[in-house]
């Protein structure tokens, strides 16, 4: 029998490896600790010695100070660096010295809440101090959420149950509201876009109740490394902040590896599928036996990774000892997940970057990701997973054909000396703003002159009293409609309304496996799609559209689904313009008309296309704000068709390059490119939001665009291919010279 290699071999026998073009180490670090503050209760010290801890990293110590002054705090540090500490020190401290004090918790995620909570019950138990603290979410039983309302001193919560659960039954949660001392914020860098967007009002209306009940909360924020925390955090909450980020945390030797697939096709610059190399990487590692992470930027390629690798492994490992963890998977799946990663019994996960964020999953020594992540922020969190208390650990990237992962690795520079992106919110999108005032006025009477936030909000009021949603009496406005306006708010989306999945392969165990927003529901839930969970396939028999449900059974082929998107777009005002000599950038309202038109079977071992159809589902309309680019003079020897071509090249590029410098998911920001736009009959490069009323992407791409312009022109520029490929302007557009014209009409932008 073959003698297991570990970890330090293994990485011997990679450095020999000729596709890797980059290899960065970074050196271990030795911890900076202070004395345990006097202050701190000998209880709370007697816990934290059982656990090891005796002094406290210098990060740790800066915040129980800030926060005993009173001052509001954001902490930013890598992941592992002990962050939890900064909150749960000040927090048991301030319990052990008034029992009445209250503390509210809240986790982007149900899963990281149910984490802290097992850990923070653990240093409870051996304080021997009666803290009460629980978990609210959809799975606490009714019985217990008696007792957390009224006796709980720490709330462990999400902003999603906040906001429809917590804030909606206020006078419940007396004994919260009215001794809330503090509220803990954690994973801040999560709070950006539309959910960010949402939260910062979740949170107007949870102080407008504190001051309802006489409190006056201060704010602990923990965020991983993001170029605007403090500015991200005062945003949030509305509160100054007073920023710590001296690290004091140890740190092994890492290694971070670029790995770029071989090149298959010279002329095209075709290179090797990342995911076929990714599952060869993983395989290596799995097969001895060290513990594994990967990371895929979809759902659809963490299901095909998944499946691959379970069937590479199935014999010497067993299936179940590779599992996979995303969005959309019932939360006792995922509990089961993070439980056998902890304990050794899972060996592999594949996941998007729902595991990104602290859920505690133990050990694992490497980590592989699946094409650049999208921003250096979500690299640093994907990376962290890897050797969070081991010695040494490997982090490989391998960069996919896509324009934005040849350009990250073939400049190392870039990623490494680059400061992580900003976050960005918008709370004052006028559709996310008036579902949070209908909330607002449901939990309390709105009074005339009343803040919420830095707009004027009296217009907003007037008009939802038009719209019979309030009444007003004397100086304040009331809540005055039937319905209970927080189950209509989803915070994860702009718009409302999921598809619920409903598998019914077994007839008398038909059950609901997941959901999915309507937008992606056209390309992913249509009739006869593909849909992958588990790395089990399913095919969707009927997908009920005015019901929102999407009916699935389990099969077995030898293929997945990949729909086509028809766009139209009609610009209705234009707010602002910069004039440059043969262009115009505008910024404005779009309306965008969405068809899902047709889906093509494409084979899950060679990638070829072997049959499609059509998807007939109904049009949908979107109001947003974009950014687009007219050009007002071309070349008069370029052909309408071939500048059609470069247009689509340029907008190629510039959709993988945008996400970067406006620190979102791909899926975020849409753009096309229009021959001859309908409002001015020129060729036109649109960028636009991809939620109802934008949420201030596009705005920040007209502010950059000439830093987005020159990253797109080093991009193509460098890109070894003689005339276009898929990892530049897209493919090659035979004896067209299409490389030298995208910069010709890039350099006259």
């Amino acid at each position: 029998m073959l003698r297991k290699k570990n970890l330090s071999q293994l990485i011997q026998n990679l450095r020999a490896n000729e596709n890797i073009i980059n290899w960065h180490e970074v050196e271990p670090i030795e911890a900076k600790t202070r004395p345990m503050p006097e202050s701190v209760d000998e209880r709370i010290k007697g816990a934290l010695t059982k656990r090891g801890i005796e002094q406290l990293y210098s990060h740790q110590a800066t915040a129980y100070e800030t926060i005993r002054q009173g001052e509001n705090v954001v902490a930013v540090t890598p992941t592992a660096s002990g962050k939890t500490l900064c909150y749960n020190l000040p927090v048991l401290q301030a319990i052990a010295e008034d029992d009445a004090s209250r503390a509210l918790y809240l986790f982007p995620t149900k899963a990281l809440a149910q984490d802290q909570k097992s850990e923070l019950n653990e240093i409870i138990n051996e304080m021997g101090i009666d803290i009460k603290s629980f978990t609210y979410d959809g799975d606490t039983s009714p019985a217990i959420r008696q007792i957390v309302k009224n006796v709980g001193h720490i709330v462990i919560t999400n902003p999603d149950m906040l906001h429809s659960a917590i804030l909606p039954h206020h006078t419940k949660w007396v004994s919260l509201f009215s001794n809330l001392k503090y509220i803990v914020i954690d994973e801040l860098h999560t709070y950006r876009g539309v959910f960010g967007s949402h939260v910062a009002n979740v949170i107007r209306r949870l102080l407008r109740i504190c001051k309802f009940y006489g409190s006056n909360p201060l704010f602990i924020c923990t965020s991983a490394t993001i170029a605007n925390p403090k500015e991200l955090a005062e945003q949030l909450t509305g509160k100054p902040m007073r920023l710590i980020n001296d690290n004091g945390a140890p740190r092994g030797r890492k290694h971070f590896v670029f790995y770029n697939p071989p090149i298959v096709n010279k002329p095209l610059n075709l290179r090797k599928s990342a995911t076929v190399e990714v599952n060869q990487l993983a395989k290596e590692f799995l097969s001895n036996k060290v513990q594994t992470i990967v990371f895929a930027r979809s759902r659809v390629r963490v299901e095909l990774i998944l499946s691959h690798l379970q069937e590479l492994v199935k014999n010497e490992l067993g299936t179940k000892t590779i599992r996979g963890y995303r969005g959309g998977y019932l939360p006792s799946q995922r509990r089961e997940i993070e439980r056998g990663l902890r304990n050794g019994e899972i060996l592999g996960v594949v996941s998007t970057n729902a595991l990104e964020l602290g859920v505690d999953i133990g050990q694992l020594q490497v980590c592989i990701m699946s094409g650049y992540p999208g921003s250096v922020a979500s690299t640093w969190q994907q990376a962290g997973r890897a050797g969070r208390r081991h010695g040494e650990a490997l982090v490989i990237m391998v960069a996919s054909n896509t324009p934005i992962d040849q350009y990250v690795v073939q400049n190392p520079e870039y990623f490494f000396e680059r400061s992580p992106e900003s976050a960005r919110i918008n709370p004052e999108n006028l559709l996310i703003l008036v579902d949070h005032l209908r909330c607002a006025a449901y939990e309390l009477p709105v009074k005339i002159g009343e803040e919420f936030g830095p707009l004027e909000i009296t217009d907003i009021l007037e008009y939802l009293v038009e719209e019979r949603v309030l009444t007003q009496a004397a100086d304040s406005f009331y809540w005055a409609s039937q319905s209970f306006p927080a189950h209509e708010v989803s915070l994860r989306s702009a718009a409302q309304e999921n598809v619920v999945i409903v598998d019914q392969s077994d007839v008398a165990n038909v059950k609901i496996i997941g959901e999915m927003d309507r937008f992606s529901a056209m390309t992913l839930l249509h009739d006869e799609a593909i849909y992958l969970h588990e790395g089990t396939q399913f095919q969707v028999e009927k997908l009920d559209w005015e019901h929102k449900k999407a009916y699935v059974r389990e099969v077995d082929v030898e293929y997945y689904t990949d729909a086509n998107l028809a766009v139209k777009l009609k610009v209705l005002s234009i707010d602002r313009i910069a004039k440059r000599q043969t262009t115009s950038i505008n910024f404005g309202d779009t309306a965008i008309n969405v068809m899902a038109t047709m889906f093509k079977k494409i084979r899950l071992t060679s990638f070829e296309n072997i049959g499609y159809g059509p998807i007939k589902l109904p049009e949908e309309e979107l109001h947003t704000s974009a950014t687009w680019i007219e050009i007002k003079e071309v070349d008069p020897t370029v052909e309408t068709k071939t500048l059609e071509q470069i247009l689509m090249g340029i907008s190629n590029v510039i959709r993988h390059i945008v996400p970067i410098h406006v620190m979102c998911d791909r899926s975020d920001i849409h753009v096309i490119s229009q021959i001859r736009a309908e409002h001015s009959q020129l060729p036109t490069i649109f960028i636009y939001d991809h939620y109802p009323g934008g949420i201030g992407l596009a705005e920040d791409v007209f502010q950059r665009f000439d830093e987005i312009k020159e990253a797109a022109r080093s991009l193509i520029r460098k890109c070894p291919c003689d005339d276009g490929c898929p990892s530049c302007i897209g493919t090659e557009i035979e004896g067209m010279d299409a490389k030298k014209k995208s910069l010709r009409i890039l350099e006259g932008l």
